[in-house]
């Protein structure tokens, strides 16, 4: 590709509504982590409370599930199974159970917080691992964040999803104006949550689309973007 082909295509409106899209959720996420990682520790700190027999280890210690499919768990995971289920914000889930390793619910609340991922989140061990949809997903299917409008949460997934699917790598300005009204509907939910309110912040700072960019080479041959 010529310099002058990559600066057409760097400069092309729908590219760059595109990139700056995606760099909204890089920031969503980052503000995200702290907030969900907070809540997901409170909630597996009450299930254990509220029910002694979630304080007891995997009989087995090789509980595993295959895809979305818990069969015949031990006596510990399967109250463990049944408590995810309850607190899941939709009826009749599909759970992508295979996210999870049921020995380490008791210990660790990330394990049970990947319960209401999308697949694929198996070696994922923090939230500052994950991606926004993971974070999203988690927030609009777990009933611990209740306080969180779900219409809007699934607005900002629905949005990301178009954008991640794509062919073109490019968004029009019209559906930039909904994706941008979207992320400002959530999180305004979130003023009172520093890492959230940071995030709004580095969100509304990003240049608009109508910056041009410029390719000159740079001292050592390759190009320079300005």
């Amino acid at each position: 590709m010529s310099l002058e082909d990559l600066a057409a295509r760097l400069n092309n409106t729908e590219y760059k509504n595109w990139l700056k899209a995606g760099r909204c959720l890089l920031i969503l996420r980052e503000g995200l982590h702290p907030f969900v990682s907070h809540h997901t520790r409170a909630f597996h700190a009450d299930l254990l409370n509220q029910n002694t027999l979630l304080r007891r280890p995997c009989v087995t210690s090789t509980c595993k599930p295959k895809g979305n499919k818990f069969c015949s768990p031990c006596r510990t995971c399967s109250v463990w199974q049944t408590e995810i289920l309850r607190h899941h914000r939709q009826r009749d889930p599909t759970v992508n159970w295979d996210n999870c390793f049921p020995p380490h619910w008791r210990t660790d609340h990330w394990e049970l917080a990947k319960a209401y991922m999308p697949r694929g989140q198996g070696k994922v061990k923090r939230a500052d691992q994950c991606d926004a949809a993971a974070l999203l997903n988690l927030i609009n299917f777990c009933d611990c964040f209740q306080s969180v409008d779900q219409k809007l949460v699934t607005e900002v997934i629905r949005h990301r999803n178009e954008l991640m699917h794509s062919c073109e790598l490019g968004v029009e300005d019209e559906w930039m104006r909904h994706y941008q009204a979207a992320l400002r509907n959530f999180l305004r939910q979130f003023r009172k949550v520093t890492s959230m309110a940071a995030a709004t912040y580095r969100i509304e700072e990003i240049p608009p689309s109508t910056v041009d960019y410029r390719l000159i080479p740079s001292a050592i041959g390759g190009p320079a973007m300005t």
